[in-house]
């Protein structure tokens, strides 16, 4: 299924998650400085932050005014249960915040900001109205607020993560990383290293040194990358945009291979084996969050594989985006059996085998997978 005639959705979610990417700067330059009363724990003890919940308001708002309340069904990651409790009120008061300062700006993006601030309650009922859980009928977004939470009060990579379902199949990608470097050998070093460097060194003044917008459209060929911008002016989708292709390296001796950051949901060691098996000779590209699926895309790096811990449940929120730009800039996605990622079972990728393996081309995909099966009854996986 080709998915034509999405022009609108394409347009609105390009940019709303350039107004995302602008919510995240201004807050993780704030955490970067005092970060206490921004941050709280969820019962996983994952860390949340007022720019997951400014996020997902946003964009929920935005959506639903653009495509009308009625139309709008929206998969996400947050919910309000920890800012409707008596001990948030501060944290509250700054998600308020932070959604009224972007919303604000909304003209400058191409959206009619709000008559009047919204209240608490509005701001809770649009963090509170992403509560579709999917599934194979129907039209869903599916949104990632922060990709990468740790990552981000880490002042590290991040991204913003927005995609379409439509019947079971993901239709639009949208991935937003705000530090993402425009040279490659930068994703290596902390974004610390990169802040002290530029610092050192500034780039040339209107250089696109940092910072993209990744989207693509299912059966288009194409995937698109644009520099982060600040004004309506600016976001004509094609004009500033550069298709980006996965990288033609087929040799693994050649070959960038990246895995998460955490050992918590991921198994280092496996993932290790199976590159050394393959003859992959470079050091592991270890970056948080979805910047992977647009290092594969953008051609910065080959393989990603990530084969979670028993017990984990892959979130479709933390791959749909990722899969339809990696495939529509010439790449391969599947599980570990080769198969197709299935996003039409609900909130979780149910029936994965073993784990996740995302290519740029078909022969490192297909070595790849023969190792896994030739490894996988010694991985105590």
């Amino acid at each position: 299924m080709e998915a034509a005639g999405y022009e609108k959705e394409v347009e609105v979610a390009v940019r709303v998650v350039q107004m995302a990417c602008s919510l995240c700067q201004k807050v993780q330059e704030s955490l970067v400085r005092s970060p206490p009363d921004l941050i709280t724990s969820k019962d996983d003890r994952s860390p949340v932050t007022v720019a997951d919940w400014g996020v997902q308001a946003t964009v929920s708002w935005v959506l639903s005014q653009s495509f009308g309340s009625g139309n709008t069904s929206i998969v996400a990651e947050e919910d309000d249960q920890t800012l409707s409790s008596k001990d948030a009120t501060v944290l509250l008061e700054s998600v308020v915040n932070t959604v009224n300062s972007c919303l604000s700006e909304a003209p400058k993006y191409g959206f009619r900001a709000p008559e009047k601030e919204l209240e608490t309650c509005e701001v809770l009922e649009a963090i509170r109205s992403c509560n579709s859980t999917g599934g194979s009928k129907g039209r869903f977004w599916v949104l990632d607020p922060v990709d990468g939470t740790l990552g981000f009060v880490r002042g590290d990579q991040y991204a913003i993560a927005l995609a379409l379902i439509e019947d079971g199949e993901v239709i639009l990608g949208i991935l937003g990383c705000p530090n993402y470097p425009m040279k490659k050998e930068w994703l290596n070093y902390h974004q610390r290293y990169y802040r002290l460097m530029s610092n050192l060194s500034p780039p040339t003044f209107g250089s696109w040194h940092k910072g993209c917008v990744m989207y693509a459209r299912k059966g288009s060929g194409k995937a698109w990358m644009q520099p982060l911008v600040h004004d309506v002016g600016e976001l004509d989708l094609h004009n500033n945009a550069r298709v980006v292709r996965v990288s033609s390296v087929s040799d693994p001796a050649c070959a960038t291979f990246c895995e998460p950051v955490e050992k918590a949901n991921s198994s280092h060691s496996f993932t290790a084996g199976l590159a050394q098996s393959v003859g992959v000779r470079k050091q592991p590209l270890r970056v948080y969050s979805m910047v992977k699926y647009a290092a594969i895309a953008r051609g910065d790096a080959e393989i990603f594989m990530k084969f979670a811990r028993a017990g984990y449940k892959e979130k479709i929120w933390d791959h749909a985006a990722g899969v339809v730009i990696i495939q529509e800039a010439g790449g391969v996605v599947t599980d570990a059996g080769g198969r197709p990622l299935d996003f039409s079972k609900g909130i979780y990728l149910e029936g994965l085998d073993r784990g996740i393996i995302a290519c740029s081309g078909a022969l490192l995909h297909e070595k790849i997978i023969k190792a896994v099966d030739a490894s996988w009854d010694s991985s105590n996986l």
